[in-house]
């Protein structure tokens, strides 16, 4: 009899669930129509920054690479929903031509997914080309997006460039801005999201959209452009849709009221107390913060807000001249970008300062939310070679470990 009971009792819970449209695995879905604020606010809850972790070294044969499994665990153990900045280029765009590149790309996706199928993997499209797109050949497809007829050619960075100059060589010499005014440059992008859709992403962050379209007005060209990203999505996207978001100095990505953008994102931009040396705060104003500013409207999903949801991020830029002096009238932080700020911090502070950012942003304004620093480039300076900092628990394997990932998980659980 007590055998009967519990299965009625299960029968009853389900039935209850079933009437108040309460599905224990709804909080992560979405489809071709969009996604509902509610299951889009659940993501950005569990983001993650972790830069190039499905950039792994071009061995076709193997894709595991050092701290890979370590950080396909990590995934899991914390809980994380949303993989930032999870596969990019910043030149180096030769790399399309090797099949590893993306192949290897896609099976560390498919381990992910083997996990937790709700995971979304974004990748990044900057405001940054080279000349090394002139090596990468057009597939027929993106003539197909564009209506054009196909023409066996491959991409050409001069048309990609601003026709007055502006931000050409912006970066280093053959390192510009392309324009988005530019149908060619149009035609790369498309080529990026599109190839980032087939290895699984869902979601695409879109960089400075403010330099890619220094002349686009009204967001012209942006909008056919995220237009046609997003049909490409329903026909091609492992879920039918794609998320995008940029950074969006001026508060949105609005025209006549409707949103471009899924979600807004945006650096921390952290202060510094001078008399307290290392110790830095957030605060409402702060130069360009963020904080009460993301602008509202209706979104690509249809629901209507007035502050669109957005991430806050640890930025990386690079050292200071006065690296370990404060420099409140900039954008860094003891005289570092944010995250190696953070990075070279103490354990104890770090973990503290995360917290305490966390429940800062929660206070002060609920639309936003702290994408969590698990991997991310850092640069010290004094000759220092770029490496990268990662959350993972320090082992005696893996010595470099920050120690965050127990943290991270305990702050999502509070």
């Amino acid at each position: 009899m007590e055998g009967i009971k519990i299965i009625y009792l299960g029968i009853i819970i389900a039935i209850l669930s079933s009437c108040s449209g309460k599905n224990p695995k709804s909080d992560y879905l979405f489809d071709e129509t969009g996604i509902s604020r509610e299951n889009l606010e659940n993501y950005l809850q569990r983001s993650v920054t972790m830069a190039e972790f499905l950039t792994v070294d071009p061995f076709c044969n193997d894709a595991t690479y050092p701290d890979k499994e370590r950080d396909v665990k990590l995934i899991q153990n914390i809980g994380a929903k949303f993989i930032g900045r999870s596969i990019y280029r910043w030149g180096d765009e030769e790399d399309f031509n090797d099949p590893c590149f993306l192949q290897n790309a896609k099976i560390l996706v498919s381990k992910v997914h083997k996990n937790d199928p709700d995971v979304i993997f974004q990748a990044a499209i900057f405001e940054a080309i080279t000349t090394e797109v002139n090596s990468i050949e057009l597939p027929e497809w993106v003539f197909v997006e564009f209506g054009m007829p196909y023409e066996k050619r491959k991409f050409r960075y001069d048309e990609m460039l601003n026709r007055d100059g502006k931000y050409v060589d912006f970066w280093d010499k053959n390192s510009s801005v392309p324009d988005i005014t530019r149908s060619e440059t149009q035609m790369w992008f498309m080529f990026l999201a599109g190839t980032y859709m087939h290895i699984g992403c869902e979601a695409l962050h879109l960089g400075q959209i403010a330099l890619i379209g220094m002349e686009d007005r009204n967001y012209e060209h942006w909008g056919k452009m995220l237009d046609k990203i997003r049909g490409y999505a329903r026909r091609h996207a492992r879920r039918k849709w794609v998320l995008l978001d940029a950074h969006t100095p001026s508060g949105g990505m609005v025209v006549n009221g409707e949103s471009l953008l899924d979600f807004n994102s945006f650096p921390l931009r952290i202060k510094e107390i001078p008399d307290k040396p290392q110790h830095s705060v957030l605060e409402m104003g702060y130069l360009d913060s963020f904080f009460g500013r993301s602008q509202g409207g209706i979104t690509p999903s249809g629901w209507e807000c007035e502050s669109l949801p957005y991430l806050v991020e640890f930025d990386n830029f690079g050292v200071s001249d006065r690296p370990g002096e404060a420099t409140i009238d900039s954008h860094y932080v003891w005289g570092y970008d944010e995250i190696t700020w953070f990075c070279l911090q103490k354990e104890v502070y770090r973990k503290e300062w995360l917290r305490y950012a966390y429940d800062w942003i929660l206070k002060h304004d609920p639309n936003g939310f702290l994408q969590m620093p698990v991997c991310r480039i850092m640069v010290t300076g004094d000759g220092q070679p770029v490496k990268k900092c990662h959350a993972n628990t320090r082992t005696a394997d893996f010595p470099h470990g920050l120690n965050l990932e127990e943290t991270i998980k305990n702050i999502w659980l509070q």
